[in-house]
């Protein structure tokens, strides 16, 4: 492997780049002008449900030629032929294996990875049928552990570089690195899947899917008032309850502002990771609407103990009927996982409901599901509307 340092080039700009691509995603319907404000008509228009699209297609076999792909470092990477053993490894790892599973070419190309699965949930062997045929590595996998299962390329966070990605590399092993942490890190990350995969048309089509219905719902809220929000991660995995709030760098904030509110939390000093904070913070804030993740119970049943509770009633978010259990499947949908995108058009749709008077969030996971991994309604309803959490139909 031959690597040297390179500044990543200047990402489009996201609303530019939406009304740009957005022909090549077939989203469920055109996005609504730009020249015009947000109306009636236009919000209707982002909620209709569309027909599936075709399945995505494999590109042909790859030729023996070297590709250069710039990763998420900044660094060129020069691979001698394009990858046919793909070793997937480190923490969070379900969230970037979904986004490497939306290239039909990953199904066949993937050797190993590490745990795919968050709680009871696991995605990728749900929809893999050669899932059993994979090797399935410790979440804490060394070096040697990922060598034996001899990969011409290895892919990680960037946050795994140092602890896990400098032992592979220092065995000669090729490391790319990529993110999907942001919407913008999303796009880039894409396309250098579809430098890795030969499929860069695929790349293109799933990036105009996500910036489409990021410019419909910037488009729908433009000029609408915001209403200050509190978004809190539910944990009691130690034994006792907390309420936790996100950096403002997470997707989960850049959820909430792109749906058009405001986050409560953008006062307080956050931490690198999510923040604890008190009840008593969360009654000082006094938010318009509260929305409440959970992981490993269900939301909808934390909201209902909620709404059940003393302290949470004396709240106005509560009386007035805007306490949420934020929306779920197989993983919840506030994560820089895929599934963000339908997390942001429910948001959008709860924050401010007059801007999408038709949104019909089961059609958008049809859709959702059918364009990016090629499953049909008989797969999503056998196996992931079952699956639905939170507020959801």
């Amino acid at each position: 492997m031959k690597t040297n340092n390179r500044v990543l080039p200047t990402l489009i700009t996201l609303s530019a780049t939406a009304l740009l691509l957005a022909a090549c995603a077939a989203p469920p319907v055109a996005p609504p002008p730009t020249a015009a404000p947000p109306t009636a008509q236009a919000t209707t228009a982002t909620t209709e449900a569309p027909q599936p699209t075709e399945a995505p297609t494999a590109t042909p076999a790859p030729t023996d030629a070297p590709i250069t792909v710039t990763d998420a470092l900044g660094r060129d990477v020069v691979l001698p032929n394009p990858p046919q053993r793909i070793v997937l490894t480190g923490r969070g790892l379900f969230m970037i294996a979904d986004a490497i599973y939306t290239f039909p070419e990953a199904q066949r190309r993937i050797v190993g990875m590490g745990q795919t699965a968050q709680g009871s949930g696991n995605f990728i062997k749900l929809i893999d049928p050669d899932y059993a045929k994979k090797a399935v590595l410790e979440r804490d996998a060394g070096a040697e552990q990922v060598a034996a299962l001899q990969p011409d390329l290895v892919i990680l966070k960037s946050t795994a570089a140092e602890a896990t990605g400098k032992p592979i590399e220092a065995l000669g092993i090729p490391v790319i690195y990529i993110d999907f942490e942001t919407p913008e890190q999303y796009y880039r990350d894409l396309a250098i899947l579809g430098k890795i995969f030969g499929n860069e048309a695929r790349a293109q089509e799933v990036i105009a899917f996500y910036q489409a219905r990021v410019a419909q719902i910037e488009q729908a809220v433009m000029g609408a008032d915001k209403p200050r929000v509190l978004l809190l991660y539910y944990n009691d995995r130690d034994g006792a309850v907390s309420f936790n709030v996100p950096p403002l760098s997470w997707i989960q904030t850049a959820m909430v502002r792109i749906a058009g509110g405001e986050p409560v939390w953008s006062n307080i000093e956050l931490g690198r990771g999510w923040t604890q904070v008190t009840l008593e913070q969360i009654a000082a804030w006094d938010p318009d609407q509260i929305f409440v993740v959970s992981y490993f119970k269900n939301p909808s049943e934390v909201v209902k103990n909620l709404k059940a509770d003393a302290n949470w009633q004396a709240l106005r978010a509560t009386q007035a009927g805007q306490l949420y259990a934020f929306p779920a499947d197989l993983y919840s949908w506030d994560q820089p996982d895929t599934r963000w995108i339908l997390g942001l058009m429910w948001l959008a749709g709860r924050i401010h409901p007059d801007r999408f008077p038709n949104l019909d969030i089961e059609a958008e996971a049809k859709v959702f599901y059918q364009t990016l991994y090629g499953l049909d309604a008989e797969f999503f309803a056998s196996k992931i509307r079952p699956t639905f959490q939170g507020d959801l139909p």
